[in-house]
């Protein structure tokens, strides 16, 4: 073994000769060349203090570092207490942070300024093993003349580097002590404390990156122990239920997750999670719908604990109308209009977006009536919300209360296990379009009614109802009231849909907006294919005036398609026959609007007829005489004969 002596006369070998002797270990030899190079003082070595704003920065800097290493130079202090050791904590450059020592230490190393904000570097107070650990990044005990100065032939030093993430040196554990009670297994402790404060690293670096992906999801999730009691939730968690961890420690998680089966006990040795479930969380009078999921935590073999994963209903809700386009894309700048009659059917949908009253519209098929609904939603408070459009014709008979309530699991046979929401739950917060409302099964009408006066709704199988925030439109092309007359239509229905009547006139009654819509329609084709522009001439145009348009906008849109497909040249033609592209369904339109009013003599017909004109023209007998092709006189003989009264209408917009 190696005496103090001899490294006393390498040292001095060195100092007074420049000779390394053979036998200094070559980490010790690097760092003395190095310090000669640098003119340190062999017979100094004691520190320098920085500042009390750079020691503040690197306190601050390395904050993280001091936390982590703490605790292990606490416990190893406990251990070396007796024998008069300093434990040491430095940077990556060398400045020291913490120092642990007994009293007679510290002192001694008051003597060298060994103590935190002093920088020990090789290049600042010789060659010492916190320098080399960190120049040379490896492990090293030193004694006596193995340190570059004077001053530190007193002392034993052993120095382990401590590495980053990333393998980077980020800062060194160091021991020191009397020269003459040098151990050999001080190395061994240091190594192992620096070994220890790296898996730390590692250990926190997990937990932030844990930590920090949980907080960022946006389901809530509590982890609970095996008792099932909530030990930990993250952000989201807290937001969805409005309350701490501390609160929620008070309950059990049976009890407010009582839809779970959490004694399957099978399952969850097994490591499967439960399928994702529609489910309720109860809290004293708070009752929560959710999505959860639950994952057993397993150490060893054995249950220690559960992984909650919830999400409110509204929450998915907003997913999946995103997903499946349940959203207004028309406003009212969409709805191509010139005739002052479509002007102020505008007008009064626009004044009636600005309330959450139900809306019934009626209007021929092909006359714009959802988009009239949508315009609607996106001129309202509710914009943000969805907009969910239901076809009640379109819905199979024995489905529709399914379709719409929705369902709990379990409710009937083919049901999903795990629940599904209805089309009026998809629409909380936003607005419910029910097309072809006359069509709706009289058996339903009744719960409907329910539904639109309470504005709560209670799935197939379920046990609870869910208040929701909801505007309800309806249309038709049926007239509701004569539904009513024939006992096809509830009268409580009808009149709890029309709190705000909203009637769109038939293109037939706007001949303006037959020639301003084909040229939109026919500049829109006309962008589309740029190659192929068409003008419209004076002939078509009054060919178009000419017909009555059963389908409406929408038929005429689709005329105008056509014949742009058909013309040859540069103008639309007129020979694309109207009624060989109308056969069928506009037939059936133009019948169905025959009928629209029911069973009615010509004089009933004529009478509804003025009475609609007067309305949609403000009570104007000039427009409505204009509009009905008779002199204003011949209107007044009417008028007096029907017995119907102008000033009725003149405030009816």
């Amino acid at each position: 073994m190696i005496t103090l002596e001899e490294k006393k006369s390498w040292w001095e070998e060195y100092t007074y000769q420049d000779k390394i002797n053979e036998n200094v270990p070559e980490a010790v030899a690097i760092s003395w060349k190095k310090c000669r190079q640098a003119n340190v003082d062999p017979f100094d070595g004691r520190g320098k203090r920085v500042s009390d704003a750079i020691l503040e920065s690197i306190l601050k800097e390395n904050q993280w570092l001091m936390e982590i290493a703490g605790p292990i130079m606490q416990n190893l202090f406990s251990i070396v207490m007796s024998s008069h050791f300093l434990l040491v904590l430095t940077d990556s450059c060398g400045y020291i942070l913490d120092t642990i020592g007994d009293n007679a230490i510290n002192k001694k190393a008051e003597n060298l300024r060994f103590e935190r904000g002093m920088l020990w570097s090789d290049e600042e107070v010789g060659s010492n093993a916190i320098g080399i650990a960190l120049e040379q990044d490896l492990q090293i005990q030193m004694a006596g003349a193995d340190h570059y100065c004077l001053t530190h032939h007193e002392w034993t030093c052993a120095a382990a580097p401590i590495h980053g993430l990333d393998g980077e040196v980020v800062g060194c554990i160091n021991i020191s002590g009397n020269a003459e009670e040098m151990h050999c297994h001080s190395l061994g402790i240091v190594a192992a404390a620096a070994f220890a404060i790296e898996t730390q690293i590692r250990q926190r670096h997990s937990y932030d990156l844990m930590y920090t992906a949980l907080n960022s999801s946006s389901d809530g999730i509590v982890l609970l122990n095996n008792e099932f009691r909530s030990i930990w939730m993250n952000r989201a968690a807290r937001n969805i239920l409005g309350m701490g961890l501390e609160e929620l420690t008070r309950y059990d998680f049976r009890e407010i997750m009582s839809d779970i089966n959490w004694e399957n006990t099978e399952r969850w040795k097994a490591g499967r999670p439960s399928n994702r479930t529609d489910c309720k969380l109860k809290f004293d009078k708070k009752v929560f719908g959710c999505s959860a999921s639950v994952s057993p935590i397993l150490s060893d073999g054995r249950i220690t604990g559960f992984s909650v994963s919830f999400n409110k209903l509204e929450t998915l809700f907003k997913t999946v109308n995103k997903v499946t386009g349940n959203h207004a894309s028309y406003t009212f700048d969409d709805i191509y209009y010139k005739d002052p009659l479509m002007g102020r059917t505008i007008q009064l949908a626009q004044k009636y977006a600005k309330y959450d009253g139900c809306i019934l519209i009626e209007g021929e098929s092909g006359t714009g009536k959802e988009l009239f609904a949508q315009a609607i939603h996106n001129a309202s408070s509710r914009s943000d919300g969805p907009f969910v459009a239901v076809n009640s014709s379109s819905l199979p008979r024995d489905l529709v209360e399914s379709e719409l309530f929705g369902y709990e699991r379990g409710a009937f046979t083919g049901a999903l296990k795990e629940g599904k929401p209805g089309k009026f739950e998809l629409a909380d917060h936003g607005t419910i379009f029910l097309d072809e409302i006359g069509e709706m099964p009289l058996e339903f009408q009744a719960k409907l009614l329910r539904v639109a006066q309470l504005h709560s709704v209670q799935r197939l199988g379920g046990k609870f109802e869910k208040k929701l925030d909801i505007r309800i439109i309806v249309a038709t092309n049926r007239n509701l009231k004569e539904e009513v007359l024939q006992k096809r239509f509830r009268e409580d229905l009808y009149f709890r849909f029309n709190v705000l009547k909203l009637n769109i006139p038939p293109l037939r009654e706007r001949p303006e907006d037959i020639s301003f819509c084909a040229h939109r329609f026919l500049e829109h084709f006309n962008a589309r294919y740029p190659d192929q522009k068409k003008e419209m001439p004076e002939g078509f145009i009054r060919h178009l005036l000419a017909y009555d348009w059963p389908g409406n906008v929408r038929e005429l849109q689709n005329y105008i398609e056509k014949t742009f497909y058909l013309s040859q040249g540069s103008f639309l033609s007129e020979q694309i026959p109207l009624a060989e592209f109308s056969d069928g369904d506009g037939f059936a339109e133009r019948d169905k609007r025959r009928n629209f009013i029911g069973v009615m003599t010509l004089e009933q017909r004529e009478t509804e007829n003025i009475r609609e004109i007067l309305q949609a023209c403000g009570g104007s007998v000039e427009v409505a005489a204009d509009r009905l092709a008779i002199s204003r006189a011949a209107l007044y003989r009417r008028l007096k004969k029907y017995g119907i009264r102008t000033r009725e209408y003149r405030t009816s917009l």
